[in-house]
């Protein structure tokens, strides 16, 4: 896509995310692969809902900032995903209500947090790996993220909140939606008193993915 054009797609999906309550303030960032191999980024402190697509961070794979405001110090996680997969485009993290309740919770399956139980979980996303607590834009994040990328397409920040990568921005937000919605079912799943889930065997997902 071309650069111009990938910039005004970025503003709107940004906007997008910030009216229907995807992320608030400053929280939260996006980013997308340009042909170049270079990235744009949310800048620091930016708000979703406000982007500027000329003011949007436009930064070298190796970490330079090559023009627009201040990257955001979370792109360095961002930058470790690209590095591990060529075939991601873009990569969205959020601070959405139902996956950062869901991300402070104790207990969780650190090799997979949601198992499936609807078809359209599997097909998106498949599997939830939970990334272990550091301080935001901690190095530790980029570092456990590319040790993870191979291993999935989303990642859920413990205490934090998730991370969906995607083969184009538009993917990778449907993604990260998909990933709200899901966590969001699971909420009202346990406060229904405490009904038990029918989550999908192995048989039904296999053939979802065949």
């Amino acid at each position: 896509m071309h650069e111009t054009k990938l910039r005004q797609e970025m503003v709107a999906l940004g906007a997008s995310l910030f009216n229907r309550g995807f992320s608030v303030g400053g929280g939260g960032n996006i980013s997308a692969r340009l042909a170049d191999g270079s990235i744009l980024a949310t800048p620091t402190n930016s708000c979703l809902g406000r982007l500027d697509a000329e003011r949007l961070a436009k930064v070298g794979m190796d970490g330079e900032q090559l023009a627009g405001d201040r990257m955001s110090k979370e792109v360095a996680f961002h930058l470790a995903l690209y590095r591990e997969r060529p075939d991601c485009g873009a990569v969205v993290h959020l601070h959405s209500t139902y996956m950062t309740a869901l991300s402070c919770c104790e207990g969780l399956d650190a090799d997979n947090v949601i198992r499936p139980f609807t078809p359209y979980y599997v097909m998106r996303v498949g599997k939830l790996p939970l990334i272990p607590y550091y301080k935001p834009g901690s190095k530790e994040i980029a570092e456990e993220l590319r040790s993870r990328a191979k291993d999935a397409t989303a990642f859920l920040l413990a205490n934090h909140g998730p991370v969906a990568t995607g083969p184009t921005l538009a993917e990778a937000v449907n993604n990260a939606e998909e990933l709200e919605e899901t966590a969001k079912l699971l909420f009202i799943l346990w406060a229904a008193n405490g009904q038990r889930i029918r989550h999908l065997s192995d048989v039904e997902v296999a053939t979802l993915r065949a």
